[in-house]
């Protein structure tokens, strides 16, 4: 059932727990479709609809009899002028057993779904690249692909490169683990036992790896030569959490990693030549439980342990969509689709909601707010000038 809310944005409830969510490059999974004959081309000049967007949904009751499924769902975007939704009827559902997926990656280029159980990871594939609709998509378990990640516990970060020829895992036991994919030959890994890795991201053009852990500063790591190139350090009181890397249009990279300090969320930038923070914008007095940067730069997403969700323009921090309790539960992930117009957000709550960001500038400024600028000063150029005819008609 998808219910509506106030802002436009509409929730889906699955009844289950959602810990983690992401959408998938369905260009990379469905059979292409097949070009039209010459005859077709004579007979219709209109182009085939765009198929639709669909996310993958993980999570359950966890171990034991909670009598609530451990599970991947797979769901498809209903398309809606006001507000789009993710449809409640899934068009795949494949259960885990008694392991619920805490974590998960989908692989860009179709290989597969990679979730992060409690005690390892394990590798879902596509049955089949050569269905024609996501009716036909099927998702299996491969036990053998993943043999070096299937006893090392607990991943609290798991991630693809944007290429997809990395993977990337940080461990609740501090271990990070590093790998060319899908060869599975290590690439680095490095152990902290004093520490868990919370969260990291790699950059776009595949040279650079951040990493957040519990305590010290976040690493960033050369991937071709396997060296910290910079340790980013913490302000007095700062508690880092999430970092993302992303594009700007000269095609050079920012930083972003979120923080707790005192009662405060907020966000740093920082300088991807120089290593150093160049920004910093408190955002919300809840703490952030989940963040996200649009594929297009555009945009910054954060989610909060009060169920909240702020959209915010990258260059100015300016917010641009506030939901207040958008979920009933902690926010437990954001993701924004491949176009940058839509979120995607989970909650414990059972719910995943859709909400439309809209059309973005490259300075991160929402388009409305300069066209009623300029309305607004074409009635004041016109009250300037006609001022002693409006005058005239107001009553004597």
């Amino acid at each position: 059932m998808a219910s509506r809310g106030s802002d436009g944005g509409r929730s889906s409830t699955y009844g289950f727990p959602i810990y983690c969510a992401a959408w998938l490059p369905l260009s990379h999974i469905l059979k292409p479709d097949a070009p039209a004959d010459a005859a077709d081309d004579a007979s219709s000049s209109s182009a085939p609809p765009p198929r639709a967007q669909m996310a993958v949904l993980g999570g359950g009751g966890g171990e034991g009899r909670s009598g609530v499924p451990n599970k991947l769902v797979v769901a498809a975007l209903e398309p809606d002028a006001a507000a789009p939704a993710l449809s409640a009827e899934p068009a795949l559902v494949v259960e885990t057993e008694d392991q619920v997926p805490y974590r998960m990656a989908v692989h860009p280029r179709g290989d597969g779904v990679l979730c992060a159980f409690p005690n390892g990871c394990r590798l879902y594939k596509w049955e089949s690249n050569e269905a024609n609709s996501p009716d036909e998509l099927n998702l299996t378990c491969d036990d053998e692909a993943l043999v070096d990640l299937k006893d090392v516990g607990s991943q609290l970060a798991v991630s693809f490169s944007g290429e997809g020829s990395i993977l990337a895992t940080g461990g609740e036991d501090g271990h990070l683990r590093v790998f060319k994919w899908p060869a599975m030959e290590s690439v680095l890994a490095e152990a902290d036992t004093k520490t868990s890795i919370k969260d990291l991201s790699f950059s776009s053009d595949e040279k650079f790896l951040a990493v957040n852990r519990s305590s010290g500063p976040c690493k960033v790591w050369d991937l071709k030569s396997s060296e910290v190139i910079a340790n980013l350090a913490r302000e007095a009181g700062e508690i880092f959490s999430f970092c993302r890397f992303s594009n700007k249009t000269d095609s050079s990279h920012i930083l972003f990693i979120t923080a707790m300090q005192g009662d405060y969320g907020k966000i740093i930038s920082w300088n991807t030549t120089t290593w150093t923070r160049f920004g910093s914008k408190k955002i919300t007095r809840e703490a952030i439980s989940a963040f996200a940067v649009s594929p297009d730069g555009a945009c910054l997403a954060v989610g909060t342990i009060e169920g909240s969700i702020i959209v915010l323009g990258s260059k100015n921090m300016r917010t641009l969509v506030t939901v207040k309790k958008a979920h009933l539960g902690i926010v437990t992930t954001l993701a924004f689709s491949q176009d940058s117009r839509t979120l995607l957000s989970t909650s414990f709550d059972s719910t995943a909601r859709v909400t439309s960001v809209g059309s973005i500038n490259n300075n991160g400024a929402s388009v409305w707010p300069m066209i009623l600028a300029i309305i607004l000063a074409i009635l004041v150029y016109y009250c300037m000038q006609h001022k002693e005819d409006l005058l005239a008609m107001l009553p004597r």
